[in-house]
């Protein structure tokens, strides 16, 4: 069936079932997934990958103590960049996944209700009461990093919105790649169990690139219920599915995006500081989390 691959109607069984609320209200939803709201950097994001800056908390503890290049004063989990030359059999990296457990991830909720709740930084504080956070609370923090995120304004080129329900996620991926176009989703798989998050990666196999004229990129974020940074760059963008071994056995079938034109980024992007690069240098590219999903168009039946 491919790397994390699936077809419109089984993505769509698959959010229907793991994604969907049923028969809780949103504030139960949030009692139960409350842990899964992690805190994040108070840095703004203003280009593509940025959202993946998150500090990790706890789970940093899982970080393997292997890897350990010259890469090792840098926090582990913006070990997810590279460039196309990388993606070679055999070349070997440094690479963090954050793992999550989809069963206690919090869910989609029908628009309905999504459109029912406030979702905007000046209306903050009433959601803060309405979930009954504390203000100075971690969940605190990384719903206001969220609604940041979702309000700053794209860069030249960009669609994004930031999707609340699984209807409106489908509809801005209808509006870019086409109403009436058949399409696919992409997503990172974990092939083996592993609480190593951070860990050498080799390159199996050449790297199979994904046919995808436009795209569409869906990270998750946190906050109570799922809400998803979509968004899609005119800009030529490349998409590969590639297979990984990590140093102690783990077996990833992984998905990347590579940007042809980073000219417009800022000096500040993490991938610069990762790679020693600076913008305007050809190609960027990046492993997608298993949370995350690539929207692609899906090839012509022949």
């Amino acid at each position: 069936m491919g790397i994390g691959f699936a077809s419109w109607s089984l993505f769509l069984i698959h959010l229907l079932i793991f994604m969907c609320v049923h028969g809780s209200g949103v504030r139960e939803l949030t009692r139960k997934h409350s842990e899964e709201i992690h805190a994040m950097d108070d840095h703004p994001v203003k280009q593509d990958h940025d959202i993946h800056d998150q500090d990790q908390g706890t789970q940093r503890e899982h970080v393997h103590a292997h890897p350990s290049s010259h890469m090792d004063d840098m926090d582990p989990s913006s070990k997810v960049f590279f460039t196309m030359k990388d993606q070679m059999v055999g070349e070997t990296m440094p690479i963090y996944f954050r793992k999550r457990d989809f069963s206690t991830s919090p869910r989609l909720l029908p628009r309905e209700e999504a459109d029912s709740i406030p979702f905007s930084l000046k209306q903050l504080p009433n959601i803060l009461e309405f979930f009954s956070f504390s203000p100075d609370s971690p969940q605190a923090k990384s719903m206001e990093y969220t609604l940041r995120q979702c309000e700053t304004e794209p860069i030249k080129g960009e669609t994004k919105i930031c999707a609340t329900s699984m209807e409106s996620l489908l509809d801005f991926t209808r509006g870019i790649l086409g109403s009436n176009s058949h399409f696919q989703v992409l997503t990172t798989s974990h092939l083996t169990k592993s609480n190593t998050l951070f860990q050498n990666y080799t390159f199996l196999k050449m790297p199979e690139e994904i046919p995808a004229p436009k795209m569409v990129a869906c990270h998750n974020m946190p906050y109570p219920y799922a809400v998803f940074y979509c968004h899609s760059q005119a800009k030529e963008t490349k998409v590969f599915k590639v297979a990984l071994g990590g140093e102690n056995g783990d077996m990833v079938e992984a998905v990347t995006v590579c940007h042809t034109d980073t000219s417009r980024w800022s000096h500040d992007h993490a991938s610069f500081r990762v790679l020693g690069i600076k913008p305007g240098t050809p190609n960027v590219c990046h492993f997608f989390p298993a949370d995350n999903l690539v929207w692609v168009p899906k090839p012509m039946s022949i």
